[in-house]
């Protein structure tokens, strides 16, 4: 299907329509599965959540995202990235409470059997400083994370942020600090 007939179901839907929704998820249902899929890819080893219950968290909370200025295919790419980095974001201090004795019955295991919490701490860690990127160049944190967690192109990431190529690429140069994706 053409990104002409996507755009259309877009804006059909922010207009009310949603059986429009309901005809545009099969439609990117792929798209969604491959960045929920590179998305866990950098998630810890053992990780329980997996791609397609990830798609439909990111679905769920899509359907209450009221207000959604829709733009085009790559707009709804980026923002359900952002939603799945949320997703993920709510996992891992989830787990990572439970694991500090949250809400789970605490139990004791081998060492050799416990799986390594490194991970989620990382993804929490990268997300603060996502945060402190953003209050310091807010262009360039969505730049990182369309790239990085959205796994958009260079050509998509300026095509959402309406920006030129090259500009997405001097954001993520030497100069930013950040390796490109």
């Amino acid at each position: 299907m053409a990104e002409q007939d996507v755009t259309a179901l877009l804006r059909a839907w922010r207009g009310g329509d949603g059986a429009a929704l309901e005809q545009l998820v099969p439609l990117v249902y792929g798209e969604l599965h491959r960045l929920a899929h590179g998305q866990l890819a950098r998630e810890r080893s053992g990780h329980t959540l997996q791609s397609s219950a990830l798609v439909n968290e990111a679905y769920l909370r899509l359907v209450e995202a009221s207000g959604v200025d829709w733009r085009d295919r790559a707009h709804f790419l980026a923002v359900c990235a952002r939603i799945m980095r949320q997703v993920l974001i709510d996992y891992a201090r989830l787990h990572h409470a439970d694991k500090r004795g949250g809400r789970a019955v605490r139990v004791e295991l081998q060492d050799e059997l416990a799986l390594s919490p490194e991970r989620d701490s990382d993804f929490v860690a990268l997300d603060e400083a996502l945060g402190t990127l953003e209050k310091a160049d807010p262009r360039e944190a969505r730049v990182v994370e369309l790239r990085f967690f959205g796994g958009l192109s260079e050509q998509e990431t300026a095509h959402v942020l309406g920006v030129s190529e090259r500009t997405v690429r001097r954001g993520l140069g030497p100069r930013a600090g950040v390796a490109g994706p």
